[in-house]
């Protein structure tokens, strides 16, 4: 029994380290891949993987994958991840009973959306010229991409520490990491972005969820050991 528990308790040491080793360098790399294009763009530079990206999206086109594309990036859109959120939420605080993933959700949505308009504002670069859909505001970085990036990733965040099954787990997060690449890769297709706003947007999405969850795990555990305490002493003195 004893033997058990050490293996349990060794093992679960180990994919913690794994996972927070991979958590970390995904956002070192974010922030270099960040750092790296906006500077870039700054500068006024143009970077032959823009064009690249929108060659390659021409030579691939079709009328039934210009459908296909369209259908996908709307599941990036305000329409979309406005109700998707809400039902988050509420499955999170009714059902879960879990206050704090209830809090991640919103936290990570409104300050990716917030921190995406300040970006944009900032870098102040005009979208491409010849859309295939009609686009407003500025360019850099997606904004589709980079909310995507993080409510997807909040996601994949949510399953891995959520779903038991280790097949249906690693399963949920290849198909979230793959629909939100082809999020990201819709952007380019229509021509509504340039291949580095959308990396961009992954970069400062990642970023993001990453800073996000981070700092709300950081109260929840200040809420449990500080707080909560304190509201049980009181409740017992009361009565």
């Amino acid at each position: 029994m004893i033997k058990s528990f050490y293996k349990k308790l060794v093992a679960g040491v180990a994919l913690f380290t794994v996972e927070l080793l991979f958590v970390w360098l995904l956002f070192i790399a974010c922030v270099i891949v960040f750092f790296y294009l906006s500077s870039q763009i700054l500068q006024g530079d143009e970077l032959g993987v823009d064009e690249a990206a929108f060659d390659f999206a021409a030579s691939i086109a079709s009328p039934g994958l210009n459908k296909f594309i369209q259908g996908t990036t709307f599941f990036a859109s305000r329409q979309f991840l406005t109700p998707a959120a809400l039902l988050l939420v509420a499955y999170f605080v009714f059902i879960k009973k879990h206050r704090w993933y209830s809090l991640k959700v919103p936290v990570v949505a409104l300050g990716s959306i917030t921190l995406n308009v300040v970006l944009k504002y900032f870098f102040d670069r005009p979208r491409p010229i010849v859309p295939m859909v009609e686009a407003h505001g500025l360019s850099f970085p997606s904004g589709h991409t980079m909310v995507a990036a993080s409510f997807y990733g909040l996601l994949i965040y949510l399953v891995w520490h959520n779903v038991k099954q280790p097949a249906l787990r690693y399963f949920l997060i290849g198909f979230l990491s793959v629909f939100v690449i082809i999020i990201g890769f819709s952007r380019i297709y229509l021509r509504v972005h340039y291949a580095t706003d959308v990396l961009a947007g992954f970069a400062a999405g990642f970023m993001w969820v990453v800073i996000g969850i981070s700092i709300l795990r950081r109260m929840e555990r200040y809420s449990r050991k500080e707080i909560t305490p304190v509201l049980l002493d009181e409740t017992v003195v009361k009565k």
